[in-house]
């Protein structure tokens, strides 16, 4: 073969050699391989490890109780303070005393009227003292005072401010101090002789009406005076319930008995858990009523009885359909008008010399 041959096929193998690729390695591949499909079965081991987790723990969280809110603080309500009136000054007497909601005062005594006392002549527009009578009840309206006298036990006397004069009247034996009614107009008295149990009725002429009741028909026990009803048409009397007498308490009270001012006989049974103080303590719509309960002073619903709250006291007037005058029954025993909650709105302090002393006050 001749050199140029030999080349020839030298340069076609060659060539042939650097097209050829190179052999593949199969080791290398089965372990590639290998790898790709133990990554694969680890990411779907782990991915069915994690729906099963998630299987496990869904329903705790979705159904799990919620966490208990930590407790919240009520916000704090200001409760306004009431405003305050002036003190009276040294030259009180010499004019009426005017309290919130255009009320005054008429009197002031010893309790249970005795010893000397101060009066009003509203027709002086002035207060005077007095220790002329061991009782004085001045008229609501007007100009008369009911007065009574130790040394005539079974009399009442009526007091003309206007003229001077005093007009006795025989009324009875085992008589409750007088009451007026709201027009000034009748003196009531609970009588508790044995042979007339019930209650009397005076007109201003010294025309007497006696009016018998059936203690035991109407039962009452601990407090027992007939009071007026804000209309003057009827008067009370409380009625004990059926519980057990305890000295510390009163008395459970199943309503109020009501009777005609004019004849006596009996119209109908309120029944208000306790004892109404005088005619004031009846709202002007006549709708609720503020009572001494068996523990504490009540503000009730006439019709029902139902409580609505508890008040400070039970010897209160109603200035308005939803406004109370009372004196405070502690400490300075200022005057205060209230709403029917007991919420102090006016304040006003009594001069000193009558700050010891019960008071009587009236429509101005």
């Amino acid at each position: 073969m001749s050199t140029s041959l030999d080349e020839t096929l030298r340069a076609a193998v060659r060539e042939l050699a650097d097209h050829a690729g190179p052999a593949p390695d199969l080791a290398v591949r089965a372990l590639g391989r290998g790898r790709r499909l133990r990554r694969r079965r680890r990411v779907a081991a782990a991915g069915a490890a994690l729906v099963a987790v998630v299987a496990v723990t869904l329903p705790f969280v979705l159904f799990r109780p919620r966490p208990t809110p930590p407790p919240t603080t009520p916000p704090v309500t200001a409760v306004p303070s009431p405003a305050m009136r002036p003190t009276p000054g040294a030259d009180w007497a010499g004019k009426p005393l005017v309290l919130p909601g255009d009320w005054v005062v008429t009197r002031a005594q010893g309790t249970g009227g005795s010893g000397n006392g101060v009066l009003l002549d509203r027709k002086r527009g002035r207060y005077f003292s007095t220790d002329r009578y061991d009782g004085i009840f001045p008229a609501p309206t007007g100009s008369l005072v009911a007065v009574r006298d130790d040394d005539r036990p079974r009399e009442i006397g009526l007091f003309d401010l206007a003229s001077g004069k005093t007009r006795w009247y025989e009324v009875g034996r085992a008589l409750s101090v007088p009451r007026w009614s709201p027009d000034g107009r009748r003196l009531l008295f609970t009588t508790t002789q044995l042979d007339h149990e019930g209650f009397i009725v005076l007109e201003m002429d010294g025309t007497k009406h006696t009016y018998r009741v059936d203690r035991r028909a109407y039962f009452c026990t601990d407090y027992c005076d007939f009071t007026w009803v804000r209309d003057a048409r009827e008067v009370a009397l409380p009625q004990t319930g059926g519980g057990v007498h305890n000295e510390a308490v009163r008395d459970e009270r199943r309503g109020v008995q009501l009777f005609s001012a004019d004849d006596g006989r009996p119209t109908r049974l309120l029944p208000v858990p306790g004892d109404p103080a005088g005619p004031w303590a009846w709202s002007p719509d006549g709708r609720l009523v503020v009572v001494q309960g068996q523990e504490e002073p009540l503000l009730v619903e006439t019709a029902t009885g139902r409580v609505v709250n508890p008040l400070p006291t039970a010897d209160v007037v109603w200035v308005t359909d939803d406004r109370l005058l009372y004196r405070r029954p502690h400490g300075s025993r200022d005057f205060v008008l209230a709403d029917t909650s007991g919420r102090e709105m006016v304040r006003q302090p009594l001069p000193k010399q009558l700050v010891d002393l019960e008071v009587s006050v009236a429509p101005r």
